[in-house]
């Protein structure tokens, strides 16, 4: 599976409450949740990110809180693949539970920036920054972890196992 758009970067130490406001979780729906993401961090984000972009991140990126309200909000809002030089423990695992894509490559967290047309095959693990034309390896995803991000999330996987 592979995915192409166009960057939004943030630095290190993004936490969940930036991600999305602790004020905003008085409801888990995630149009509503997309509508206030980065907000407090990027008040333009939610006004131009487009289906299909894809966020740069530095390290740490998803710590604080261990809601996964915030990878939903990330997803619901049209972001395709979170890119990081690494995550916080509780949000990796959230992201995979929620269907949200993401991958770990420091020197692609490093060199790509905001504005860069960049496409992701999540199978082989590379990343390719069209605009300046340099590629990065990530390691891909373990077998089990593509089909939960394939069905949409942990959730979705389970019915489809269960339905069988």
């Amino acid at each position: 599976m592979s995915v192409k758009g166009t960057v939004f970067k943030y630095g290190n130490d993004v936490d969940t409450d930036v991600i999305i406001p602790a004020r905003h979780l008085t409801s888990a729906d995630p149009k509503h949740l997309a509508q206030h993401c980065m907000e407090d961090i990027d008040t333009s984000f939610v006004k131009n990110v487009k289906e299909g972009d894809i966020m740069v991140a530095g390290s740490n990126f998803g710590c604080g809180s261990s809601r996964e309200h915030a990878p939903v909000a990330i997803k619901a809002s049209g972001i395709s693949l979170v890119i990081a030089d690494s995550f916080a423990r509780i949000f990796y695992r959230n992201a995979i539970n929620v269907g949200l894509p993401i991958l770990e490559c420091p020197e692609a967290a490093a060199a790509i920036n905001a504005g860069d047309e960049v496409e992701a095959d999540f199978d082989i693990g590379v990343i390719r920054d069209i605009t300046t034309g340099q590629s990065f390896t990530a390691k891909p995803f373990p077998e089990f972890i593509k089909k939960i991000i394939d069905a949409g999330g942990l959730v979705q996987y389970t019915k489809s196992k269960t339905e069988a």
